[in-house]
């Protein structure tokens, strides 16, 4: 093993925190650091850098990222997901040591190699009608016994032999990941009624269609040649990349009935046109269950939403039934990410069945990323933003942040609240017109969408931009005429609320200014980036802005955000609202 380099980039701790330097001192021909004229370092990006941060993204998650030093820590879902690759803990163990300027815990090393060891010491696997749960260390299978959360969920034979009821295959493994071991489920699927979907090498609309090498790639891991080592899992790939074309290479592959289910109404009509546009299937064989229409056909797509309705809450979801109508034997899960929990549930009783997850993060929120792991099925195919960016399949993209002071009126108010009451002052700090009105100007040609989070800023914003504005509230038609104005380009201004983050299909949109967001959401990050990647057709960069108030919750919340374009390899640019043109008044806080 290599000795550690002084001027290596990274260091490890025990606690398995990483902390990656963006940047090192620039030092002169007598190994003495170079100042600038007011006497502070200077500095350039650390050339092993983006090596770096490529490399840890493979086993690590990033949890910050200031301008010169980021931390990653290294989880049992991050590694897990990396084994789930063929990653070993030597590659991993590796790679720490190849760029760690001082030696790496042999702890952290002993923790990786455990945890790796532990995927797949379990495994579910077929016996006859039944299902075993089996290891090639008997001692792992009383180990996992001592627990009564696993013991109610399964039954040992006079032979020692633990067998697990079909209906509780999720379960288990629900159970099992809880106290630290990962199952492999080898169990197979069943095979569903079949359904021939043959992709179309012209579409529709008579333009060449195939799939781009890394879409193919993505569907063939997935599928793993039809075997139990493949039918479960998750693609991760960026927005605008083309998820749901791997979607469709996965229902080619795999010939039989499918459940879709996506984030909103939209997003259903968006499939619905992309599978009779790229596919042969036929207009009575795709249907929408929507509050719209409710059809169930061989291809069926529904919303989360639809499938976690009731009517209080106390009753049962009532369209759960959906998926027993039909002998489904794909359910793809588009921005899996976003899977409400109630569908965890529900999912749980669907391990016989293949499951395929989209999405630009594997990040959530609500931290259930143990859940999305065991019950969709580990990271099938990975590719970072920037590879795809380079190879001209997404669009490149400037992230800039604006930050403007905090209105005057508002400074004793946002003083005085309590801090999600000073998130909200913040973000709705009418001090952002200004910057908006100077951004808006500097792309005269371009196709603009403001994108935030309250709706009495929005409808603020659409009167004094006198521009449409689309909210959840907005008829399915309307919105529909409002989506096709923007793409011919009769509208170059919309502005949007939440809906505008998911499954917007705007390839034209270049210019996305985030006005207010949802705290430190990542994944809304990811959505909203998302929006303007689709490659243009004169080649331009995208540009997303961020304008957010100076010093305040606002603020905060946005370095949380920018963890997600840190993730994918972006740099952001940070300008005062003042170098825009925008007038401060005197006295604002900086």
């Amino acid at each position: 093993m290599k000795m550690p380099l002084p001027d290596n980039p990274l260091i490890v701790q025990s606690d398995r925190t990483l902390m990656l330097h963006t940047v090192r001192t620039l030092i002169d021909g007598k190994g003495v650091p170079q100042k600038d004229d007011d006497g502070r370092p200077m500095t350039e990006e650390h050339p092993r850098f983006a090596e770096a941060r490529d490399a840890l993204a493979v086993f690590a998650e990033l949890e910050k990222s200031p301008d010169y030093l980021h931390t990653y820590r290294i989880t049992a879902v991050s590694v897990w997901n990396a084994a789930a690759l063929r990653i070993t803990p030597e590659a991993i163990e590796e790679t720490l040591h190849e760029l760690s300027c001082v030696p790496v815990p042999p702890n952290v090393v002993a923790e990786i190699r455990d945890w790796v060891e532990r995927y797949g010491l379990l495994r579910i696997e077929r016996s006859g009608e039944h299902f075993e749960l089996v290891s090639d260390e008997r001692t792992a299978l009383e180990d996992i016994l001592g627990h009564e959360s696993i013991r109610k969920l399964c039954s040992v034979d006079d032979t020692g032999r633990v067998w697990v009821d079909g209906l509780q295959r999720g379960s288990i493994k629900q159970a099992l990941i809880k106290i630290g071991f990962p199952v492999d489920d080898r169990g197979g699927y069943v095979d569903g009624d079949p359904l021939s979907i043959e992709l179309r090498e012209t579409t529709r609309g008579g333009e060449p269609f195939g799939l781009r090498p890394y879409q193919s790639g993505a569907a063939a891991a997935f599928h793993a040649g039809g075997s139990v080592l493949g039918g479960s899992g998750v693609v991760v790939l960026p927005c605008g990349a083309g998820k749901t074309v791997v979607g469709m290479g996965v229902m080619e592959l795999i010939g039989t009935k499918t459940l879709i289910l996506t984030t909103n109404t939209v997003a259903v009509r968006q499939w619905r046109e992309e599978l009779l546009d790229k596919t042969c299937l036929t207009e009575d064989e795709v249907g929408e269950y929507t509050g719209d229409q409710k059809v169930v056909c061989p291809v069926t797509i529904t919303t989360y939403q639809m499938l976690t309705w009731r009517r209080t809450k106390t009753d049962d979801f009532e369209h759960f039934t959906i998926f027993s109508k039909e002998n489904w034997g794909l359910v793809i899960y588009d921005e899996v990410h976003l899977l409400p929990a109630p569908i965890f549930r529900v999912t749980a009783d669907l391990q016989a069945r293949r499951r395929l997850g989209l999405t630009a993060t594997l990040v959530r929120e609500d931290g259930k990323e143990d859940d999305v792991f065991c019950l969709i099925g580990p990271k099938r195919y990975d590719v970072p933003w920037k590879v795809l960016e380079a190879q001209g399949f997404i669009a490149a993209a400037r992230c800039v942040e604006v930050r403007v002071p905090l209105d005057a009126q508002l400074r004793g108010q946002y003083v005085s609240a309590a801090a999600r009451a000073k998130f909200r002052i913040a973000s709705e700090n009418p001090a952002k017109i200004p910057a908006l009105e100077r951004l808006v100007e500097r792309h005269p040609e371009g196709r603009i969408l403001i994108i935030g989070q309250y709706l009495d800023q929005l409808n603020h914003l659409a009167r004094h931009f006198r521009a449409p504005l689309i909210t959840g509230k907005t008829p399915n038609p309307e919105r529909q005429k409002l989506y096709d104005a923007f793409r011919t380009g009769e509208l170059r201004l919309l502005i949007v609320s939440k809906v505008g983050n998911f499954a917007i299909d705007l390839p034209d949109a270049n210019v996305a200014i985030q006005v207010s967001g949802t705290f430190g959401s990542r994944q809304e990050e990811a959505q909203r980036l998302g929006r303007i990647l689709r490659p243009k057709s004169d080649g331009s960069v995208a540009v997303f802005y961020s304008v957010v108030t100076l010093g305040s919750r606002d603020q905060e919340f946005a370095e949380k955000r920018q963890l997600f374009l840190t993730e994918q390899g972006y740099t952001y640019e940070i300008v005062e609202a003042g170098s825009l043109g925008v007038s401060v008044e005197p006295g604002a806080a900086t």
